[in-house]
């Protein structure tokens, strides 16, 4: 009884208690906001323990279940469907599109940020391929370009990083069809280098990956079951030129050296033909030299055979067949004939451009299943290859120029050029992918 009423009288005089606290349905502060004093508490509550922060805010023990609540009852990717329906419109809508897409709200920006909604337009055949051009300016500075070939128009691309902004002889080549890698090279500054970073058509970023074992700059490069190759080139120091080679593999997310190539070699050169990768370039002496490498085996074969004789670049393979240029424009191609070892003429455009170094082909792509010839200019052509037998007077259709961002000269502006002397080339192409998304 006395304690009892020790304890009413030093709540009166305003004593507080200090207590832990209480995150428990007999916590003052949950019972009545009124209550101020210990004695008042006890008399609506007996027994309970006493919270007595004065700024305490009871639903503060909630708040992450209240997040994950609201993560859980999202608002509708499209009002009135549900959200599997609006994916399957979503990803109808045209590549070119996509950036729009993103600034609509967070939750259309994270579903396209995702892979899940390409690798569905993908298996669906929905995926679209764009060219992606990289070229070097007058001024030796590196920037790239890509070309929507179902609209025809050039789209904005976030800028080079600057490590390859002025570099040279570096590597470029694409894994699961969507990732442009940028690697190896020379820096006008710092010499050769080992970096490695990849753009993401999905995500339209750059990105950062493990570095090359060994520093090299013009050396050759390929893909092979989804796996990036590198051989040969040149690095500063005692030996130049280099005999080594290393494979990255993107699912172990690592670089691993391969057997040695037989001799050293800066490749001028490259084609993945038949399951081999066949390189051509020049000797430690400067002699030109080629050799061949079985992934199977991780082995190198030097070869000499009619296809290295006649080997021109830029050539591809497609389909199973070897193709490569036969005039400097591009408006000839040539195939190899494994039964006479040798290049015959395969299709002629007759639509001869000119010999200025402007129009001159520089990369042979894959695009929607047609060759497609992409000139210093950005000029554009795509042949269809399926059908040899067909004379392209008769079906214009198999060779079609489309207007890129560079035109073609007229007969009289090249003409003029040549008089004034004024052909010299502002940019050439360094580099051209092709990436899907």
């Amino acid at each position: 009884m006395d304690q009892n009423t020790e304890q009413s009288s030093n709540a009166q005089r305003g004593f507080r208690v200090q207590a832990p606290l209480v995150d428990s349905v007999s916590c003052y502060c949950k019972v009545d906001a009124g209550l101020k004093t210990v004695a008042g508490a006890r008399k609506f509550v007996p027994g309970s323990k006493i919270c007595i922060q004065p700024d305490i805010n009871p639903n503060a023990h909630r708040g992450k279940n209240l997040r994950r609540e609201r993560t859980r009852i999202q608002p509708p990717l499209l009002p009135g469907l549900p959200d599997d329906l609006a994916i399957a419109c979503l990803i109808r809508v045209p590549r070119v599109e996509h950036r729009k897409l993103r600034l609509v709200c967070k939750r259309w920006y994270r579903l396209l940020a995702g892979n899940f909604f390409y690798s569905l337009r993908k298996s669906l055949g929905m995926a679209e391929e764009w060219v992606y051009v990289i070229k070097r300016d007058r001024d030796g500075r590196i920037s790239w370009h890509a070309f929507d070939p179902t609209y025809q128009l050039w789209q904005p691309l976030p800028p080079v990083p600057g490590e390859y902004s002025a570099a040279l002889g570096f590597g470029c080549a694409v894994l699961s069809g969507c990732h442009l890698y940028l690697f190896g090279g020379k820096d006008p500054l710092k010499g050769s280098m080992r970096r490695v970073i990849f753009y993401s058509a999905r995500t339209n970023k750059w990105h950062r990956a493990p570095d090359m074992l060994r520093k090299r700059h013009f050396f050759g490069s390929c893909v092979i079951n989804n796996c990036l190759y590198v051989a040969g080139g040149e690095c500063e120091g005692i030996q130049r030129t280099l005999r080594s080679a290393e494979i990255y593999d993107p699912n172990k997310n690592r670089w691993s050296f391969i057997s040695d190539m037989s001799t050293a070699m800066v490749p001028f050169i490259g084609v993945v033909h038949d399951g081999m990768w066949f390189l051509k370039g020049l000797g430690s002496h400067r002699e030109v030299m080629s050799e061949a490498y079985t992934p199977e085996a991780n082995t190198w074969t030097p070869i000499s055979d009619g296809m290295v004789a006649g080997w021109r670049n830029p050539s591809i393979s497609l389909n199973g067949q070897l193709y490569a240029l036969d005039c400097r424009d591009g408006c000839k191609l040539r195939v190899y004939d494994r039964v006479s070892d040798s290049w015959i003429k395969f299709i002629d455009s007759k639509l001869h451009l000119g010999s200025s170094r402007a129009l001159e082909a520089a990369a042979l792509v894959p695009l929607n299943g047609k060759l497609c010839i992409i000139r210093n200019n950005m000029s554009i052509s795509l042949v269809d290859v399926s059908s040899p037998d067909k004379h392209v007077e008769s079906n214009p259709q198999l060779w079609e120029n489309i207007a890129g961002k560079g035109h073609f000269r007229t007969l009289v502006s090249n003409l003029w050029s040549s008089i004034a002397g004024r052909t010299g080339l502002k940019s050439h192409i360094v580099h051209c992918q092709v990436l899907q998304a």
